[in-house]
């Protein structure tokens, strides 16, 4: 096959290594780094660092100060920064979620969030979560702790795929029906998802802030989609959860 038809020719490995060496010396350096700088650290011609740094520029991994004197990383850094560093929970954080965990029987769950995405920093060993993080992250719509973080955001599209996908009969896949219920969650600071993440699963999540008052992390409970009503009746529990993780996650 042919470059044209999307495989990889011999040429491109080594045009990849030299796009990861450049992004590496934009980190390295920091703030402002030059074009000529970059190419004399790397013995790079001049014409294939400028060429490299327009690809990462265009695909967000790289941007331009705003005076041009320089480059630094881009918004899109910032996803593999989020997805490479793992989560930590300290003892005391972790003592408040042993207790909520002792007091009922569901899952108990601390997830954080980045700008873009939900982690999750301390899931229940005995009652895990409905979905693994990349499945949380890719249905962001269709989880209680994904319409926690839509519903920070003022454009909650630039998170979502284009069409939204139907996991099961409940999940809603209007993003008009979507907007409603992000405007509720946003009133009430709770979330709720009930057949739409796994057609036997539900999970009511409440937002935890900073002292500060920003979005770090949600406290949620999972458990069948059957005792969705009793899991609407622990919100008082889990919103007390979220008061006494607040000085402790900021």
């Amino acid at each position: 096959m042919s470059p044209a038809d999307g495989s990889l020719s011999g040429r491109q490995p080594k045009a990849v290594q030299s796009a990861l060496a450049v992004l590496e010396e934009v980190a390295r350096a920091g703030v402002g780094v030059t074009a000529k700088e970059i190419a004399e650290h790397l013995s790079m011609p001049s014409a294939t660092t400028y060429r490299l740094l327009n690809l990462l520029v265009a695909d967000g991994y790289v941007v331009r100060l705003p005076d041009l004197s320089g480059f630094s990383l881009g918004p899109r850094m910032g996803v593999l920064i989020d997805a490479a560093v793992a989560p930590i929970v300290c003892t005391a954080a972790r003592e408040v979620l042993a207790e909520l965990r002792s007091s009922v029987r569901f899952g108990v769950h601390l997830f954080y969030f980045t700008n873009t995405a939900v982690r999750i920093a301390d899931a229940d060993g005995e009652y895990p979560p409905p979905a693994d993080e990349s499945v949380l992250n890719r249905h962001l719509h269709a989880c209680a702790v994904g319409k926690l973080l839509l519903a920070e955001k003022r454009d909650a599209d630039t998170l979502l795929n284009t069409a939204l996908a139907a996991l099961t009969d409940s999940t809603v896949t209007s993003k008009a029906a979507l907007a409603e219920q992000l405007s509720t969650v946003r009133d009430r600071g709770v979330a709720t998802q009930t057949g739409e993440l796994r057609e036997d699963s539900a999970c009511v999540a409440v937002r935890v802030r900073s002292p500060a008052g920003a979005l770090v992390a949600a406290l949620a409970m999972s458990g069948r989609g059957d005792q969705a009503e009793l899991l609407g009746r622990q919100v008082s529990a889990l919103q007390e959860g979220a008061a006494r993780l607040s000085p402790l996650l900021a």
